[in-house]
């Protein structure tokens, strides 16, 4: 298997968006982040011989990531044409290879949807990813829920990412679906000032990854 260390590096030569939206909350998720969770789904087995579904997946580092650790099949959504545009352009730059430790990348099948509407019909074992918005923009708390609906849909296991202090919201809402939150982890989330709004160079946003098993 891959190390985490072989999969940041890879991963940090996904490319940024060039004009992201604000209304969809689009962010590059780190590098290191991406590598933490994809480690943590891997080490409890939920790539290997699965379906890895990467809900909103924007610049596509999620999927991309998860292919490099070699899965049945990887599938990323979004509801940005731009976005997935960007998402198979950072496959062909990233996942053109094997990482060291690795095996051949699958290949991404790359889908346009609304995570509300998704078009997806996925085999009983598939792992849902997601770096769901954070609700920041006024009148969108808990823009994440409508990702963990779809997560309790699609997948026997998923792994998300959200705003520290979510886990009580998290584990409510998987505990009324039958889920359960077998992981979680804090973690930081490095923000380049991107929109107006942000008024410093640089900031760290305080998340937390959770493991759910439906």
């Amino acid at each position: 298997m891959a190390s985490r260390q072989a999969i940041e590096r890879r991963l940090e030569s996904v490319a940024d968006f060039a004009d992201p939206s604000i209304e969809l909350e689009q962010y590059l998720t780190p590098p290191e982040l991406a590598a933490n969770l994809l480690q943590v789904a891997a080490l409890r087995g939920d790539l290997t011989g699965e379906t890895v579904v990467d809900l909103g997946t924007g610049t596509g580092t999620l999927a991309v990531g998860a292919a490099l650790f070699s899965p049945e099949r990887v599938v990323g959504i979004d509801v940005d044409p731009g976005a997935l545009a960007l998402a198979r352009e950072n496959e062909r730059r990233v996942a053109g290879e094997p990482v060291e430790g690795g095996r051949e990348p699958t290949p991404i099948d790359w889908l346009r949807g609304d995570v509300r509407r998704h078009p997806l019909r996925a085999p009983r074992r598939t792992t849902v990813l997601a770096n769901p918005p954070f609700g920041a923009q006024r009148g969108a708390r808990h823009a994440d829920r409508p990702f963990l609906e779809a997560a309790s849909e699609l997948a026997a296991v998923s792994l998300s990412i959200h705003n520290e202090g979510s886990r009580e919201f998290v584990e409510r809402f998987a505990g009324e679906r039958g889920g359960t939150v077998t992981e979680a982890f804090r973690a930081a989330f490095p923000v380049d000032n991107r929109f107006p709004f942000h008024d410093e160079e640089r900031r760290e946003l305080a998340v937390e990854v959770f493991r759910i098993e439906w």
